[in-house]
């Protein structure tokens, strides 16, 4: 971990500890004066790595001008909490200032009948502004749109544009470039803030726009716009609507927040839980999201020993063979968790298609073969010393060969399959590999040893 990311972590460690001190010993004035001395990032931070209990109180405390900052920072689960417990007009104060497509994650988390008590509540400027988001999904590029833009027409000179920026108190964040559209609000190109500040005021804004440079359709998905945005070292780049008129724009902050959601989907849906998952959620919320998992791998695992159950009889004869199937099964998991890791990491990159599939698909069969050779020889020779019996070490070797094997093809087809059902890999993927390994290990391992000692 970088020192900057260390000292950020140790620095909410001791904050947390802190106020931890101060609310068991009821000094709230504290409290309030730590929190104000805080930027909202810092206190949104602080609330979401404190206990459930604490949490409500350090919201309370927090100085109103800058609750609305501080909830976008927080995570969705824990924002939820709090804007389901407000009222009309303190939802109208709170979103107040933020950005639009701030504002329609908030309100999307929302009854519909109190959306719209919110929205006939707020400003007519405020109000227009929402409605032309808040209609697209928030994982499309439309659900990420800020409407707060500057735009020009492109029959004014640059003098004019600069004078006309002048007028503002200040620019919309991350503004790199000025969107050039004409009187039907159609996007035209884009105008570089470099470009304004070093070319001839008396050129006109149509002669140095660039044009090769498309918007983002509204209905394009989350993930491809971070693609865009990762390709083409984007700052902010325009939106459109159906019709080619000007939606707004996406701007890099909101872009990293779906890196960060699509990393962190990927992490907990190996572990069959949610990507909202807050760490410090309590027992009776935590306990029916982990458990459905739990019967779904408890289903897998009586399978998998019903393998066994087959093979009883000879398990009886050679007991060495209940000590070594658990390493046959491993074995084969661990080799098949790396190619599915490898192959939905592909997938979630936009590298993997139907014209390379076939290559990859060569390429880890024949490293299942290699590794499961060298592991073979490996394993039958521990197993030949421990058990002083050749036929064990001939059938474990076998086994972990045919069972590397397999999981090369689960680790690279699954993926792909599950995928074409319309099933998140990265959700279902572990459960049903581990599956497939277990089943075709066990079996392997001892169906050989059924026809050697039989």
């Amino acid at each position: 971990m970088p020192q900057a990311a260390e000292n950020i972590e140790h620095s909410t460690h001791q904050q947390v500890g802190r106020v931890q001190v101060l609310l068991e010993s009821g000094t709230f004035r504290q409290v309030r004066q730590m929190l104000s001395s805080l930027r909202p990032v810092e206190i949104a931070r602080l609330i979401a790595s404190s206990p459930p209990p604490s949490r409500t109180v350090l919201w309370d405390l927090i100085d109103k001008d800058v609750s609305g900052e501080v909830l976008e920072e927080l995570p969705y689960d824990i924002q939820s909490h709090f804007v389901r417990n407000m009222g009309t007009e303190e939802l109208v104060e709170l979103t107040e200032g933020l950005e639009t497509d701030d504002v329609v994650d908030i309100l999307q988390q929302l009854p519909e009948q109190v959306i719209q008590e919110v929205m006939e509540a707020m400003t007519d400027q405020d109000r227009a502004r929402v409605e032309e988001v808040i209609a697209y999904d928030e994982a499309t590029a439309g659900g990420l749109t800020n409407t707060d833009t500057i735009t020009v027409r492109p029959r004014f000179t640059l003098d004019v544009v600069l004078r006309y920026l002048r007028r503002h108190p200040e620019l919309p964040p991350s503004t790199d470039s000025l969107i050039v559209v004409n009187r039907k609000d159609d996007y035209l190109g884009l105008l570089p803030l470099s470009t304004l500040l070093t070319t001839d005021p008396s050129v006109t804004v149509r002669e140095v726009m660039v044009t090769d440079t498309n918007a983002i359709p509204a209905a394009m998905a989350d993930k491809d716009v971070a693609k865009l945005f990762e390709q083409h070292d984007w700052i902010s780049a325009p939106v459109v609507n159906e019709q080619g008129k000007l939606l707004g724009r996406i701007t890099i902050d909101d872009v990293v927040d779906v890196i960060r959601e699509e990393a962190d989907h990927s992490l907990m849906s190996m572990a069959g839980l949610d990507e909202d998952e807050d760490t410090f959620a309590t027992a009776a919320r935590t306990i029916p999201r982990r458990a459905i998992w739990l019967g779904i791998n408890l289903i897998t695992a009586i399978l998998a020993s019903s393998v066994i159950s087959l093979f009883d009889e000879t398990i009886d004869k050679v007991v060495a063979l209940a000590v070594l199937m658990p390493i046959v099964a491993s074995m084969g998991g661990v080799a098949g968790s790396q190619t599915l890791t490898v192959v939905i990491r592909g997938m979630a990159l936009g590298q993997i298609g139907a014209s390379n599939l076939g290559w990859l698909l060569s390429r880890e069969v024949r490293v299942g073969i290699v590794n499961g050779i060298l592991w073979a020889l490996v394993m039958g020779a521990i197993a030949a010393l421990w058990f002083q019996d050749i036929k064990i070490a001939y059938i474990i070797g076998a086994a972990m060969v045919i069972n590397q094997i397999t999981a090369a093809l689960a680790g690279a087809l699954l993926p792909v399959g599950l995928k074409a059902l319309k099933v998140d890999p990265a959700l279902a993927g572990g459960v049903t590999l581990t599956t497939v390994t277990d089943v075709v290990g066990f079996f392997a391992f001892l169906g050989l040893a059924t026809y050697f000692y039989g």
